[in-house]
Order: C-alpha cells, then sequence, then structure tokens
C-alpha cells in the first residue's frame, strides 16, 4: 500500500493501513497466535490465497505482521501479529464486541453461539 503525501490526522493513516472486509479478520485470526498462510485461508472463510498475501505484505509493510520462514522441505512460514499488531489489534476487539452486542439486540443469538462468539 503506498502512503498517501498528505493526511488529515493520524487516524486516516490508520484507517487506510486496516480498511476493507478482509484486514480485521486477519488480525482477529492472528491474535489467536502464529499461523501459517493454508490455516489462514482455511480460517477465513471466503478469502483466497492471492487477496491473503496482498493483505499480509500491506500489514508487513507497516510492521503490523511479521513473518517467520523456517528452513526445510516442505518450506514453513508462519504469520504472527508485531507489537504494534497487539496494540492495533485492541481496536479490533473493541469493534468485534460491540458487533457482538448489535447482533445479539437483533436476535441473532444462534448464530453467536454455532460460532462460538458467545455461549
Amino acid at each position: 500500500m503506498k502512503m498517501r503525501d498528505q493526511y488529515t490526522c493520524p487516524l486516516e493513516l490508520t484507517h487506510d493501513i486496516t480498511r476493507g472486509k478482509w484486514k480485521p479478520m486477519i488480525l482477529w485470526q492472528l491474535a489467536k497466535g502464529p499461523a501459517s498462510l493454508s490455516q489462514l485461508v482455511k480460517d477465513i472463510q471466503g478469502i483466497t490465497q492471492k487477496m491473503l498475501l496482498e493483505h499480509l505484505n500491506n500489514l508487513m509493510e507497516f510492521n503490523i505482521v511479521e513473518k517467520t520462514s523456517f528452513e526445510g522441505y516442505p518450506l514453513k512460514v508462519e504469520y504472527r501479529l508485531s507489537e504494534r499488531g497487539k496494540k492495533l489489534y485492541e481496536a479490533v476487539e473493541i469493534m468485534q464486541n460491540v458487533g457482538i452486542q448489535l447482533m445479539q439486540e437483533h436476535g441473532m443469538e444462534d448464530f453467536l453461539r454455532m460460532r462460538g462468539f458467545i455461549e
């Protein structure tokens, strides 16, 4: 992602880095712990490997996500949140909790239970 030359405030930059359907979900999954590319594709329903790689590269560009490559065959690569990514995840977690409350208010408890968000 190319940074713009001008921003109206720092929040605008953070929004640019995290906007879209997939990036908050990537942060959510990586907050659970390090994961391989194939595990992330499996855990994030509907994302393609190409789209995931593009977003991971964008997040790595701003030190939100870190990548470790392990030697050997087959090649193993693992992604995890950086310290900055963990901080940013705190905002994603707040947004998730607001979403849970809204879904509960609209009678979507069965969906939330089925997905493990509530008991």
